[in-house]
Formats: C-alpha cells, sequence, structure tokens
C-alpha cells in the first residue's frame, strides 16, 4: 500500500547519508489509522510525529549510503590503553604502587608485585571506565536509533603523573547534520543522563565501603583521596554528593574515599562539566533545542560565570579556555536542517530534567586543598 495516500503533502529533504521526509498527514489518517499504522510498520527507516499549527506531520528517515567503515581496531586499541592508564591510576590511588614515573616508564621494573597490586586499581578503573562508556553509548545509540551517521567511542588515555585519573575522557563524532531540535535534545541528553544513572550507585556503594576519618571539627563533612599515599585535595560537594554520602555513611564525620568511591564521584562531575550549557557541550546542544534564539546569549553568560567562578578553583578558567578553543572561540551552536519544527512537550521536560540533573550535580568549588 502506497504511503502518498495518507499525506495532504511532503517534502523530501537528500543529505550525504540519509534522506528526510517531512510529511503533513490526512487529518482522517493522523491519530494514526489502522492503515497508516500498518504501512508505518512496514516502513524500512524510522519515524516519529510532530504536532504543528497546520496539522500532524510525520517525519520519516531512510538511510541512502552504507555506515562508515568504522575503525574498530583503533578505537579497541583506545579502550585498551585507557584500561591501563586507569588502572594504573587506581593502584597509585590505592597506595598500592608509588606515583613513580621511573618506576611506570621501566617495564623492566615491573615484577610480579606491580602487577598485583593492579588488582587494587580495578577498583577504580572498571567502575570510571563504565560511566564513561554508558555516558558515550548513551550518544551513540540514540543517534543510531535515528539513522545518524555517527562513530563509536573514542577513549583518551592519558599517563597517570601527567593527568592523575589516567584518561582525559571519551567522546563520539557525529558526522552528520541533525534533523531537528528532537533529535539534537534525545542525542544531547542521553550521555549525562546514562552516565549519572550508573555514577549514582556506582558513588553509593564506594561510600559505603569508604574509612572514616577523624578529623577537626572545621574539616567537617569532607572527603579525601588519596594518590601515591599522600593525601590529594579533598573533594567539594554537590547536592547529590551531600545525600549520597550522609545516606550511606551516616554520623560520619569526614571520609577517606574508596577508589570506587572516587570513580562515582568523578562521574557525577563529569556530568556537571557536559551540562554546561556553553557551545557544543551537552548542554550546549540541550540549551540550543530548547531555546534556539537565546542559546547564544545564555551560553555567554554562563561562560562568563564559569570565569569568575575560576576565583575559587583555577579548573573553571582551564576548562572555560578548552571549551573555547574546541569551538574556535565561538559560544554559539551550529544549526540544525530544521530549526523551526517545534519541540515537543515531552522534550520540554527532558530540558528542564537536564537543567535540574546539572543543579544537583554542580559543586562550585570541585576540588580543595
Amino acid at each position: 500500500m502506497s504511503l502518498t495516500r495518507f499525506l495532504l503533502a511532503w517534502r523530501t529533504i537528500p543529505l550525504r547519508d540519509r534522506e528526510v521526509v517531512d510529511a503533513l498527514v490526512d487529518p482522517a489518517h493522523a491519530r494514526p489509522s489502522p492503515a497508516l499504522a500498518e504501512v508505518l510498520r512496514a516502513w524500512p527507516g524510522t519515524h516519529y510525529w510532530s504536532d504543528e499549527a497546520d496539522g500532524r506531520h510525520l517525519i520519516f528517515t531512510r538511510r541512502t549510503a552504507a555506515p562508515a567503515a568504522e575503525a574498530w581496531t583503533l578505537h579497541a586499541l583506545l579502550f585498551a590503553a585507557t584500561l591501563f592508564t586507569t588502572t594504573l591510576a587506581g593502584a597509585i590511588i590505592a597506595g598500592a604502587i608509588p606515583a613513580d614515573p621511573r618506576l611506570i616508564l621501566n617495564p623492566g621494573e615491573w615484577g610480579p608485585a606491580f602487577f598485583r597490586a593492579w588488582t587494587a586499581g580495578l577498583s577504580f578503573s572498571l567502575p570510571l571506565l563504565a560511566i564513561l562508556l554508558c555516558h558515550e553509548l548513551g550518544h551513540y545509540l540514540t543517534a543510531r536509533r535515528y539513522q545518524l551517521d555517527v562513530s563509536p567511542p573514542y577513549f583518551i588515555p592519558a599517563p597517570p603523573f601527567f593527568f592523575w585519573i589516567g584518561t582525559l575522557g571519551a567522546f563520539i563524532r557525529l558526522r552528520t547534520i541533525l534533523t531537528d531540535r528532537r533529535q539534537l535534545i534525545d542525542v544531547g541528553a542521553a550521555g549525562p543522563i546514562a552516565g549519572f544513572v550508573v555514577a549514582l550507585p556506582i558513588l553509593w556503594i564506594g561510600l559505603a565501603h569508604s574509612e572514616p576519618l577523624a578529623v577537626e571539627e572545621g574539616a567537617r563533612g569532607t572527603m579525601f583521596w588519596w594518590f601515591g599515599g599522600s593525601p590529594g585535595p579533598a573533594l567539594g560537594d554537590s547536592l547529590v554528593t551531600l545525600l549520597v554520602r550522609r545516606l550511606a555513611a551516616p554520623g560520619v564525620a569526614a571520609v577517606t574515599m574508596h577508589p570506587m568511591a572516587f570513580a562515582g564521584w568523578l562521574g557525577m562531575f563529569v556530568t556537571t562539566l557536559n551540562l554546561l550549557p556553553i557551545a557544543q557541550l551537552d548542554g550546549g546542544h540541550i540549551l540550543f533545542a530548547a531555546l534556539p534564539r537565546w542559546q547564544e546569549r545564555v551560553a555567554r553568560g554562563f561562560w562568563i560565570g564559569l570565569m569568575l567562578l575560576g576565583w575559587f578553583w583555577i579548573g573553571w578558567l582551564v576548562w572555560g579556555a578548552v571549551v573555547l578553543a574546541l569551538s574556535r572561540g565561538r559560544l554559539g551552536h551550529p544549526p540544525v536542517l530544521d530549526a523551526y519544527r517545534p519541540l515537543p512537550a515531552s522534550r520540554r521536560r527532558l530540558a528542564w530534567a537536564s537543567l535540574a540533573l546539572f543543579l544537583v550535580t554542580f559543586a562550585p568549588v570541585p576540588f580543595g586543598t
């Protein structure tokens, strides 16, 4: 049965990787009718509804080119290297091996004790990589659901004596323009939400296994982590880490964090960094999807606020400079194919939920002294 018999009008937009059809549906079939529902089930691509001023539209997507060949060997090697460096960092954080580059860079010194010490590092690396992987898979799987050309995650390893957690994170490459703001907010919000869902139980379990620490009254409510047997900076609380700490370790003035708890705390911190509504961070995607005309002005205000917070923690200055450099000095957001298609009410609720997630994971001073 032909699909066009259910439509009043349509336009087809050919793209490099797919074909997008915006179709106005006959009101008699717009609920949809059983006949239209049967045809939609046989559609070879994806589709979704859009309620607009002139009626109900169907947005169809169909691939017109084979997906790009992925360099799976490169992705696997980067993941393995990141597992190596984060496990090494975890062993140092747990105090199982010293933070000594002469030992780490000299395989001749890697005796059996060195490798046995790595089991302690896995309690940090595995939960941290689980959080990062789920964050990126949230983006990746949502993009694939919309048949967008997207790469698998690239993990970035880093030597722990240069960057103490052993990784600079992970990212995916979106190699096509998005169809509309609905797709943009779905892809942008899926990563932080997926990462948060995994980080929350990791933080809870890790704090439940953390050691109480006797401290002076002025340091009550503090979380400490260790690097190479020495205490690192105290960790600042967000609303969610404060609540979880009080529930998982009630009545404890301060804790020395288990490596798993530190991984969970980092998961919350990564969620905050990505949800900043600036440029092409996840928060920037969500802001543009919700308020396209205001996005650049709001982003500029947040970036200035971030620079002011640099007075309390210099890392905000560094992150603001990195974001500005990666966005080539622009805090605005690139367009989508159809920016005028209205955002469904469900996606506006998703924007509010993303804002709430940013507020509960935000720590104004993440690292103390």
